[in-house]
């Protein structure tokens, strides 16, 4: 049996690394203690966004957050706690950093890094891409015998990305989300369209996926769907907290499109067997 105890993680994210790092480590110790084996936490949650937190790249504070890493590192590994970590990733010479997710497991030691795919904007200087270089890559990694994949925020709108974790057999998304500091409009949008958009993705792919986000007023508030698209947990709104749940692989499920999902993935669009008959050929005949 492929189980895997999950920590979706909030809390309210600050321009002071050191803020960050204090309320990363408190939580982490609190899904601990509550049983958890790996502790998913929002974008950027460790350095502050840039755009909205931090101005600029500029204002980072690459030292810190090195010294700031290793220490959940160490604790990752006293825990004996799988983390994944928002945090921005700083390149060589004048290029944009990327808005990355760490990968640590449970001995401290860092496994992997994904970097988002899909920045916010319309061009190389506009909207997220003013401030961030995308990255190209999927990456995957396995906790207790369940296959993790990760995005970041807006990637969520690409089904494209969803659907290659499924070919590549993942049984859980991780989402880190920067949704928040929204006016009043925005928030009673996407507390709408997100969940609907992930809970899609959910069940048409048939896995579990877990979308945390920052509380800073107003924010929408974590969840976790289960691979029948529904939503088995939730946060509350604009509070600091963990949730705690189980994925269990092999609960029996229903999933819709099991019979032809496979066969769709490889460009046939159809259920069963195709008939030739002119009345089927002909489209212009009642």
């Amino acid at each position: 049996m492929a189980q895997l105890v999950l920590a979706t993680c909030q809390f309210c994210v600050q321009k002071d690394v050191n803020d960050n790092l204090r309320s990363v480590l408190r939580q982490m110790k609190k899904a601990k203690a509550r049983g958890a084996q790996l502790a998913h936490f929002s974008e950027a949650c460790l350095s502050g966004y840039l755009g909205s937190e931090l101005k600029s790249a500029n204002q980072s504070h690459w030292t810190s957050l090195t010294q700031g890493l290793l220490q959940v590192m160490a604790l990752a590994k006293e825990l004996r706690l799988w983390v994944v970590i928002g945090c921005n990733h700083r390149l060589s010479g004048n290029h944009k950093p990327h808005n990355s997710l760490y990968v640590i497991d449970n001995r401290g030691k860092l496994v992997t890094r994904y970097d988002k795919m899909f920045c916010c904007g319309d061009h190389d200087n506009s909207q997220d891409l003013k401030y961030y270089s995308p990255g190209e890559s999927f990456v995957d990694f396995q906790v207790a015998q369940v296959r993790c994949g990760l995005l970041i925020c807006h990637d969520f709108r690409y089904p494209e990305l969803f659907r290659e974790y499924k070919k590549q057999g993942v049984h859980l998304i991780l989402i880190s989300f920067h949704m928040a500091g929204m006016n009043r409009k925005s928030y009673d949008k996407y507390m709408v369209t997100v969940p609907a958009t992930v809970q899609s993705a959910a069940a048409s792919n048939f896995f579990s996926v877990s979308a945390n986000n920052g509380t800073r007023r107003l924010a929408c508030p974590s969840f976790v769907v289960n691979p029948e698209g529904l939503v088995i947990d939730k946060a509350r709104p604009h509070k600091a907290s963990v949730l705690i749940n189980v994925i269990n692989t092999n609960d029996k499920l229903f999933d819709a499109s099991s019979a032809w999902r496979d066969r769709c993935m490889k460009g046939i669009h159809h259920s069963g067997t195709l008939v030739r008959d002119k009345r089927s050929r002909d489209r212009k005949t009642l």
